[in-house]
């Protein structure tokens, strides 16, 4: 049985080395059997988004990315594609990064509509700014939408866990610091919140 088995291996690494060398558009599956120049014999036991964790005879549980192509594909299982649901959240998020001028729709008060925002100087003499209410709303729910934008991204981000509380502390208080033209907003959802005491 032995003897059966060397026969069999030999007769697929032989076609292997024609066939089964590692491309970029192949993905092998768990049970993939692999041997690597250096580590020798190994089975593919998990699938990460950029490499293979792999069970070595010798050298036990590596990681090999998924673009080697160096070691030797002795047996090819297919792979099951799924995508986890933090990779569906990053390609989402880069998604509607690459649109970030497609926003969400949010209602000015009804009070406010028509409104004119005047900045009046101390000095008489100057003359006084006036933005039409809806401008100067469009560009607070702007700050709002990429205050969200950078939210995400530093959740989704490679940092430590304190370096993003540390981050979020900041958003936060910014949120915190834009309170004031919450009295703009229709619906309350749609409003900044900032530290909560």
């Amino acid at each position: 049985m032995k003897h059966n088995l060397s026969g069999r291996l030999q007769e697929v690494q032989k076609n292997s080395k024609t066939s089964n060398n590692m491309s970029e558009a192949q993905t092998l599956g768990i049970g993939s059997r692999v041997n690597h120049p250096a580590y020798g014999d190994g089975v593919i036991i998990r699938l990460h988004k950029v490499a293979y964790e792999v069970c070595f005879v010798r050298f036990g549980i590596k990681e090999v990315g998924r673009s080697y192509e160096q070691w030797e594909v002795i047996e090819a299982i297919e792979a099951d594609e799924t995508v986890s649901f933090s990779e569906a959240e990053e390609a989402l998020i880069k998604i509607l990064d690459a649109y970030s001028d497609i926003s969400q729709i949010v209602d000015l008060g009804d009070k406010w509509e028509g409104g004119i925002l005047s900045l009046q100087p101390k000095d008489t003499s100057l003359k006084a700014k006036e933005i039409p209410v809806e401008t100067f709303f469009h560009k607070i729910v702007m700050v709002r939408d990429r205050l969200r934008v950078m939210e995400q991204r530093i959740n989704s981000s490679k940092l430590t866990d304190e370096e993003k509380v540390n981050l979020q502390q900041y958003i936060t208080r910014i949120y915190g610091s834009l309170t004031t033209f919450n009295v703009l907003f229709k619906y309350k959802e749609d409003q900044f919140i900032g530290e909560r005491s």
